[in-house]
C-alpha cells in the first residue's frame, strides 16, 4: 500500500512561512508567469520554448494533441509579447499563458475536427467566443487537444484519430471526453486548457489525471463556436493545475455573448479576489460553512479506496471549520438513464447537419440519399452512430412520451432536489467518479459499464449547476499511485464560493504532490 503521506490529506495547522507554504503561494502558474514576465525574470520566448520542449518530448507517449502548430508560430506570439513588455505596454491577464483548446471548440487558424473523420482538416472561418476572449487577454494557443468523437465518450478511446494515455500510468485512460485537455495540463504540456462538459467531460478527466476541472453554470460561458452535442447540456469548462488557474481562466471567458441566446447577462465576479495566500488564512478559514455529503454517492458501486479518500477530504473540510452533514438525494440514480435519453436525442438532431453537403467531408453518390448515407456511414464512428440511433428512436412517434418526455420530467425532479439540498447547504460533496483511471481497452466493449462511470457527474448537467473537481488524494496503482478527485457542487452562478472553498482546501492540503511521473523529474512548481 502507499504511505499515509500519499493517501491521507493533512491540514496545515500553522500557516507560517515554511518551505511548503512558500511553494503553495506559487501554485498558480498564471500568477507566477505574469509576475516573472513583468519583473523580467524570464521572457515569454524562454517560457514558450520550455513548454514546447516538454510537449514535444512527452507527446509521442501521451497523444494529448491532435494538432500543434509549428514552433515558429507559437514563438512569434511570444516575441510580440516580449516587445510589449520591453515597451512597458499594458499586458492582458493571460499574457504569456500557453493554452490547449479541445478540438470541438472552433479556432480560425487551426483545424477543428471534433475528433471525427467527418470533419478531418476542417478549418472554421472564426474563433469560438471563448477562444477569442482568451486571445484578447494575451493567451497563446499551443494546440488542439484530443477527445472522444463529438464529445461522446468517457475515455478518449472513441477519438477517430488516436488514443490518449494517462500521464500517471500510460496503460490507463485519461478519462473523457476532454481527456486530451486534462492530460496536457497534468503533464505540463500547457499551463491551462479548455474542455467541454455535457455529462462530466471536464470533471471526470480532471479526477483521473489529478488536475482541477471546473464546470461553470449553464449560460455562464458562451457556447458560440462549440461543436454541438446536446445543446441544453453542453458547457465550456476549464482545466488547471490549481484552483486559482481554473478560476482566472473562467474569469477570462465568462460573460454574455450576443451570438449565444443561452448565455447569461449576469455580472461576472472577480474570482481572483477569492484566492488568499496561506499566510492570510485564519485557523478555521471555512468556519460555519455548511457542507452536505450526498449519501447515494458513497454507497454500492463506488470503489472503497475512492470512498476512503473522499471521506478523508471531508474530514479535512471539517478541520477547516465546515459543518458537515449527510444529505439524501433519492432521485440521484435516475439521472443516468434520463441523461442518456436526453443527450442522445439532442445529438440525433444536432448531428443531422453533417450530410456531406453543408458540413464535413463528402462521399460521392449517384443520388442525394446515397450521398447523405455514405458520407455519414464513412464519417461517423461507431459510438456516434449508436447514440444517434438511440436518440432517433427515443424521439420517434409512439415512443416520445415513454422516453424523451419522461426523461424531461425526471430532469425537473433532479433540478428541484438539488435546489432543496442547496437551500440548506452552501455546497454539496461527492466523488468525481466511482473509480480511478482504468486500463485502456478495459471497458471499450462494455458500453454500459462505461456509461455507469458518469453517475457522479450527469445530474449536475441536468440541473445546470456549477461544479469544481480537484484532487484530494491517491489510491494504489501505477508507479506513484493514481489520483482521486472530489466534486464540489454549488448553487447556480455561485462559482465564486466554489473557487474560494476549493482554493483553501488545496492550499491547506499537505502530503500530496499532483505532478505525474512522466514529468516529475523536470517540473519545479
Amino acid at each position: 500500500m502507499l504511505s499515509s503521506a500519499q493517501t491521507t490529506p493533512r491540514l496545515l495547522r500553522s500557516p507560517t512561512t515554511t518551505a511548503a507554504a512558500a511553494a503553495l503561494k506559487c501554485s498558480s502558474q498564471i500568477i507566477t508567469t505574469r509576475k516573472s514576465l513583468i519583473s523580467r525574470q524570464t521572457s515569454a520566448v524562454d517560457l514558450a520554448k520550455s513548454f514546447l520542449h516538454r510537449l514535444r518530448r512527452t507527446e509521442p507517449q501521451l497523444n494529448s494533441f491532435l494538432y500543434v502548430p509549428p514552433d515558429e508560430a507559437v514563438l512569434k506570439q511570444a516575441e510580440d509579447l516580449d516587445k510589449k513588455i520591453k515597451n512597458n505596454e499594458e499586458l492582458g491577464p493571460l499574457a504569456g499563458v500557453l493554452v490547449g483548446i479541445k478540438d470541438n471548440i472552433c479556432t480560425y487558424d487551426m483545424p477543428s475536427t471534433a475528433g471525427s473523420k467527418l470533419l478531418e482538416n476542417y478549418r472554421p472561418p472564426y474563433d469560438a467566443t471563448a477562444v477569442r476572449k482568451l486571445r484578447a487577454c494575451g493567451a497563446i494557443v499551443v494546440g488542439k487537444t484530443n477527445l472522444d468523437e463529438f464529445g461522446m465518450g468517457s475515455t478518449t478511446e472513441a477519438s477517430a484519430y488516436q488514443v490518449t494515455a494517462n500521464p500517471w500510468d500510460l496503460s490507463r485512460v485519461p478519462g473523457g471526453s476532454s481527456g486530451g485537455s486534462a492530460a496536457a495540463v497534468s503533464a505540463r504540456q500547457c499551463m491551462v486548457s479548455l474542455g467541454s462538459d455535457t455529462g462530466g467531460s471536464v470533471r471526470q478527466p480532471a479526477s483521473f489525471c489529478g488536475v482541477v476541472g471546473l464546470k461553470p453554470t449553464y449560460g455562464r460561458v458562451s457556447r458560440y463556436g462549440l461543436v454541438s452535442y446536446a445543446s441544453s447540456l453542453d458547457v465550456i469548462g476549464c482545466f488547471g493545475s490549481s484552483v486559482a488557474d481554473a478560476g482566472i481562466l473562467l474569469n477570462s471567458i465568462s460573460g454574455h455573448d450576443k451570438n449565444d441566446a443561452t448565455s447569461s447577462s449576469r455580472e461576472v465576479p472577480d474570482y481572483a479576489s477569492q484566492f488568499l495566500e496561506i499566510d492570510d488564512l485564519e485557523s478555521k478559514p471555512l468556519k460555519g460553512l455548511r457542507v452536505g455529503v450526498i449519501r447515494e454517492t458513497l454507497e454500492d458501486g463506488v470503489d472503497l479506496e475512492v470512498i476512503s479518500s473522499v471521506r478523508d477530504a471531508v474530514s479535512h473540510l471539517e478541520e477547516l471549520g465546515c459543518l458537515v452533514t449527510e444529505v439524501s438525494l433519492p432521485s440521484f440514480s435516475l439521472g443516468l438513464p434520463a441523461y442518456y435519453i436526453l443527450a442522445s436525442s439532442e445529438s440525433s438532431s444536432n448531428l443531422s447537419r453533417y450530410d456531406g453537403v453543408r458540413y464535413g467531408n463528402q462521399v460521392f453518390g449517384d443520388e442525394l440519399n446515397s450521398l447523405y448515407g455514405d458520407s455519414r456511414a464513412q464519417g461517423f464512428g461507431s459510438e456516434v452512430k449508436m447514440r444517434i440511433l438511440m436518440g432517433t428512436y427515443a424521439l420517434s412517434a409512439g415512443y416520445y412520451d415513454a422516453y424523451y418526455k419522461r426523461a424531461q420530467q425526471v430532469r425537473t425532479i433532479i433540478r428541484n432536489s438539488f435546489k432543496e439540498a442547496l437551500d440548506k447547504n452552501d455546497i454539496l460533496i461527492s466523488p468525481a467518479a466511482p473509480s480511478v483511471a482504468y486500463k485502456i481497452g478495459e471497458k471499450k466493449n462494455d458500453p454500459l459499464a462505461m456509461y455507469a462511470g458518469d453517475i457522479m457527474t450527469v445530474n449536475v448537467n441536468l440541473a445546470g449547476l456549477p461544479a469544481l473537481v480537484l484532487p484530494c488524494g491517491f489510491v494504489e496503482g501505477g508507479s506513484k499511485g493514481l489520483p482521486v478527485g472530489i466534486q464540489m457542487i454549488g448553487a447556480a452562478f455561485d462559482e465564486e464560493k466554489l473557487l474560494k472553498i476549493g482554493h483553501i482546501f488545496e492550499q491547506t492540503l499537505q502530503g500530496c504532490s499532483f505532478v505525474p511521473p512522466i514529468v516529475a523529474d523536470e517540473w519545479t512548481p
